[in-house]
């Protein structure tokens, strides 16, 4: 499987760009900034992107979506419950930042457990509630991609609107950590970890 992480936006939040090298099938996640790179990247390895997946809604994390959507001809993915999101200065927090930034609504509104298909890849959806009510994390054989949901080291925020500490913890604890151990965790900021590292390691998990 190829995978890439590019480090976008203000925030250096993590774009992740995965594919099935067979069949030359890509799937972008989190396009928050950098959408030129994040092009170049598609074009460089000849892949053909049907699926943009949003972990949620803030807008370090789909910032660049519009324009690479529309480069690619891509349909976009995100959880039913942060899909006003795209839409709202205020709720995708561009508003707070300087900017005022509202994006088309997507093709898809996910709910959770959806198994999706990226040319021999299978992507499994699983609803991680608590940074956002519609925080995602997306699996694809033995990794997660965990969104602003589990970092290493730490835990994603709750004290934004729609946050919840209480629900971001039962996901991490009920979701994520009951996974095999040796699961890769590719997170939206910051460094790769293991399930197994964070069990015995993360100070908000002890």
């Amino acid at each position: 499987m190829f995978l890439k992480c590019l480090q976008v936006g203000m925030l250096a939040s993590n774009c992740y760009i995965f594919g099935d090298e067979k069949n030359k099938k890509a799937v972008i996640i989190d396009p928050g900034g950098n959408a030129e790179d994040i092009l170049n990247i598609i074009e460089q390895e000849g892949f053909t992107v049907d699926l943009i997946l949003l972990t949620h809604g803030h807008v370090d994390h789909v910032a660049a979506l519009d324009e690479v959507r529309v480069a690619t001809g891509a349909r976009v993915a995100i959880h039913e419950n942060d899909a006003s999101m795209l839409i709202s200065p205020e709720q995708n927090l561009s508003e707070y930042m300087g900017t005022l930034i509202s994006l088309s609504p997507v093709e898809i509104k996910l709910k959770g457990n959806e198994k999706l298909a990226a040319g021999d890849l299978t992507i499994e959806i699983i609803h991680t509630p608590g940074h956002t009510p519609g925080s995602i994390s997306i699996k694809v054989g033995s990794i997660i991609f965990t969104g602003d949901t589990l970092f290493a080291g730490s835990i994603g925020r709750s004290d934004f609107p729609g946050g919840s500490f209480e629900q971001l913890i039962d996901s991490i604890k009920n979701k994520l950590l009951v996974q095999d151990d040796d699961v890769i965790i590719y997170p939206g900021h910051g460094i790769k970890s293991t399930i197994i590292q964070e069990k015995a390691t993360n100070p908000f998990l002890r």
